[in-house]
């Protein structure tokens, strides 16, 4: 699938959460959502990632949106993770790689000379008719929460502006 781009229509997905509810991405019209796609629960960047994003979901709230992290783990990793970090933002589950498929995340990788497929750290600002707001690729994991509750701002003082 191509890389998405501002104002394509959003790939609808529904996946489990971690406390045991489901999110579907067309159920969440009329606000904006922030996806966060990430490659593994509890390994040292992953881990940063999520607390940054679970110290923001206050002002992530406060402007409105929902926030949910994905990742292809399983929900059983998914539960342990966020009660051994105190996570405060609901994780979704995607072992098939359905949505991360759908947003064309799931790449050929390099590390140390060794090729590999996973998935590209990326984050999606989805608005509230259900297209791509905001893409924004996590190339510095530490801060990457920060950069996406500005960009969230910029959207939210852009749309109230019209």
């Amino acid at each position: 699938m191509p890389d998405l781009t501002k104002g394509a229509v959003a790939p609808d997905f529904t996946l489990p959460l971690d406390n045991g509810s489901t999110f579907q991405l067309s159920s969440e019209r009329g606000h904006p959502v922030v996806l966060y796609f990430y490659p593994q629960d509890d390994s040292g960047g992953c881990t940063d990632e999520n607390k940054e994003f679970s110290e923001r979901a206050g002002a992530f709230a406060a402007l409105g949106a929902r926030v949910v992290g994905i990742s292809p783990d399983t929900l059983e990793s998914h539960i342990k993770f966020r009660a051994k970090y105190g996570l405060q933002l609901p994780l979704a589950a995607d072992p098939e790689r359905a949505a991360i498929e759908a947003f064309g995340l799931w790449k050929l990788k390099k590390l140390y000379g060794r090729e590999f497929m996973g998935l590209i750290r990326t984050s999606f600002i989805i608005d509230a008719e259900g297209r791509v707001a905001r893409v924004i690729k996590a190339t510095r994991i530490l801060g990457h929460a920060q950069k996406m509750l500005e960009a969230l701002e910029a959207h939210v003082t852009e749309r109230s502006a019209k």
